[in-house]
Parts: structure tokens; C-alpha cells; sequence
């Protein structure tokens, strides 16, 4: 891990592990005591934790979960347990053969990012019937789960869409036709961005174009761009809503060409999405600290895989389709914008202003102050 990581590790990882995040509106909270944490008897600290995420398309995991879950987990265990990691690239079969490769080598716990939250539902279930528990990461996989962390989704919609619509101002009317870049509908956290974002958008704007886009892929939101404008004409779009940055690029891309400039949301806080909101290409990206949620899910692994109970880290509990009372830690989010790109990424030691402002973007860094 390099030093940056290491900053960003070390700056959330003690925020982490306190009991003060909240649940938010996203999280269906319930009541009861129900016990998700293992029943097995309490082990050491040489366990070995399995973890899966689910592509390498958004520059997050590799760049951030996966070295601060690894880093955690060697913390937490006193340099005895091990992290035995895998990447589905997006393909839901290849996820469930990897969960079962690990239920056969007899990891002691897994932490898993669904590619398909309703397809990894079996292999959670073997998981389980092995007698090892699952830590659900960033999406509320289906089966039997036994924790949950994410961020509060819905949220993230509602935040993107107040900001389209700040972005738009007196622009922003009912007759105004924007363009919706949702994501993939295999990803349970899609379906909770759009509902946030529809809750903020509908009756304010026109959506006359919304996608699905198939595998979160820039490629494919550029292409759906590009029929939209098509479609409705590069005069009368206003804005356009885009789940995440990686998208957001394929979408401004297709507007350049067309002769666009309207504001664009966004969320993830990439490097890539970081520069194009410092040139103004992109109004906004949600901030989500990964490093706190990679720590608490790193918290809870070696909680469960060692036998203990989540008292003392689950601050709720929601509820899946399939499982219920499951003890989760909700995160918050933050909207980032060229105002706050000091306070938010940089602060928590993300990115350097090095980082951002390169030769190409040290003139348009100079223009908001940031130096």
C-alpha cells in the first residue's frame, strides 16, 4: 500500500471503528435481538477472511477496499490472519464458483460485494450451511447474511438529484428535459439511487430519456447518451443524471462531441470524476468514504470469523428480502463539489492536490484556489 492509502487508511479507520455512525433513510430498520453473529466456538487470531468484490471497472476496489480490508485485517488479528482475495469482473457465475472455492478451502468468514444481489443468494447459503459467516459489502446480498455495511443509498440519489437541480437553477422547471444514466439493474444499490433521485427530480424536471445501463459500463452509457441526444435534439437537454463517475465520463464524452455543456452529476469521487469537476466538465460526485466502510467490514469479518457476537459494531439492523434483524453499520455521504474538494478528499488523504492538479489541470486548480 502506498502512503497516501496509508493516510487514508489510518485517517477513517479510528471513525470506523467507533459506534457513532448512524442509519439512515435507505436502511430499513427493525426491531428485535435477533443473533446474525456465529454460533461456532471463538478462535484465534490466525483466520483466514475470503473476500469477494465484484468487478475492477470502478477504480474503488482495487484502489481502496481491497488494500484497507487487507490492512485491517492484518491489524486487527496482530499480523496472524490473512485476506484470500478474488474479483468476479462483473460476472455473476464466476462469483458463485468463487464463493464455493472458498467454502472448500475452508476460509472461517467471508465478506462479499454481489455482483448479482438475488444470484449469490445460494452460495451465501453454502457459505452458511459450512458454517461460515457473510459479511454483505456495499450491496445487500440475498440469502442468508450474517452484517451488513454500505453507505445510505437512497440517500446518494436524493443528494444527486438536489444537486442537479441546484446546479440547474432558474433552468430547472417542468418542461425541462433532462437525461437519467442509471445503473445496473443487477446492483441492488441502483434501484435505491434512482428512487432518491426520482424523489428529488419528479414534477421539477422533464425526464425524457432514463437507462438502465447495462453493467455500470462508461462504453455503455456513452452510447446511451449519445441516442438520447439523438433522440431529443442537443438543444433541448438541460442536465443529465448519472449514477456514478465512470459513467458521468462516457456521458460527457458523447456531449462534448455533440457541442453540450450542461451540468452532469456523479458519484464515487474518482480521480478521473475529481479533475472533471475542477474543470467544470462535471457539477458534482458523491463522496463516500470507502476506507471507513472497508474498515468496518474488516471489523466485522474478524469478529464473526473468530465466533464473537457485533454488539459492540453493528449500530442497526435492516432488512433484505430474504434475511431479517441483520446488524449493519450505515455510512454517510457527502455531496462533493469544486467547493469542498480540500475538505472532503483531501482532507481524508484520498488524493493530494498533487494527485489532482497535474500540468493539465494546475490552470483550471489556480481558478478555485486549489493549490
Amino acid at each position: 500500500m502506498n502512503a497516501r492509502m496509508r493516510r487514508a487508511a489510518v485517517a477513517v479507520a479510528a471513525g470506523a471503528m467507533a459506534v457513532s455512525l448512524a442509519a439512515c433513510g435507505s436502511a430499513k430498520e427493525a426491531k428485535g435481538n435477533s443473533d446474525h453473529s456465529s454460533s461456532g466456538s471463538k478462535k484465534g487470531d490466525a483466520i483466514t477472511v475470503g473476500l469477494l468484490l465484484p468487478e475492477n471497472q470502478t477504480a474503488r476496489y482495487e484502489k481502496f477496499d481491497k488494500p484497507i480490508i487487507e490492512k485491517q485485517v492484518k491489524d486487527l488479528t496482530n499480523g496472524k490472519g490473512k485476506v484470500v482475495y478474488a474479483n468476479a469482473k462483473q460476472d455473476a457465475t464466476t462469483q458463485n464458483q468463487q464463493v464455493d472455492t472458498m467454502v472448500t478451502n475452508k476460509v472461517d468468514v467471508l465478506i462479499v460485494d454481489a455482483v448479482d444481489s438475488k444470484a449469490i443468494a445460494s452460495s451465501v447459503k453454502k457459505a452458511k450451511d459450512a458454517g461460515i459467516p457473510v459479511v454483505a459489502y456495499d450491496r445487500l446480498a440475498e440469502g442468508p447474511i450474517d452484517a451488513y455495511t454500505s453507505f445510505d443509498n437512497e440517500e446518494v440519489g436524493h443528494t444527486q438529484g438536489k444537486a442537479l437541480l441546484k446546479a440547474l437553477g432558474g433552468k430547472a422547471k417542468p418542461s425541462a428535459k433532462i437525461v437519467m444514466m442509471n445503473g445496473a439493474i443487477t446492483d441492488p444499490n441502483a434501484a435505491f439511487f434512482k428512487k432518491g433521485a426520482l424523489a428529488e427530480l419528479k414534477g421539477k424536471v422533464d425526464i425524457a430519456k432514463s437507462y438502465d445501463t447495462k453493467e455500470w459500463k462508461p462504453e455503455n452509457a456513452n452510447a446511451n447518451m449519445e441516442g438520447a441526444i439523438s433522440a431529443l435534439g442537443k438543444k433541448n437537454i438541460v442536465g443529465v443524471y448519472s449514477a456514478n463517475d465512470g459513467m458521468a465520463g462516457g456521458i460527457i464524452t458523447a456531449l462534448k462531441a455533440a457541442g453540450i455543456s450542461v451540468p452532469v452529476t456523479g458519484q464515487d469521487a474518482e480521480l478521473a470524476g475529481v479533475q472533471r469537476i475542477v474543470t467544470g466538465d462535471q457539477y458534482m460526485s458523491v463522496y463516500k468514504s470507502y476506507p471507513q466502510e472497508a474498515a468496518v467490514a474488516a471489523k466485522m469479518a474478524v469478529a464473526l470469523g473468530k465466533g464473537e457476537k457485533l454488539d459492540s459494531i453493528a449500530t442497526s439492523k435492516v432488512d433484505s428480502p430474504t434475511a431479517k434483524q441483520v446488524p449493519s453499520v450505515i455510512v454517510p455521504v457527502v455531496s462533493l463539489t469544486k467547493d469542498n474538494i480540500k475538505q472532503t478528499v483531501i482532507k481524508d488523504g484520498f488524493y493530494t492536490i498533487s494527485d489532482i492538479c497535474t500540468d493539465k489541470y494546475k490552470s483550471a486548480c489556480d481558478k478555485i484556489g486549489l493549490k
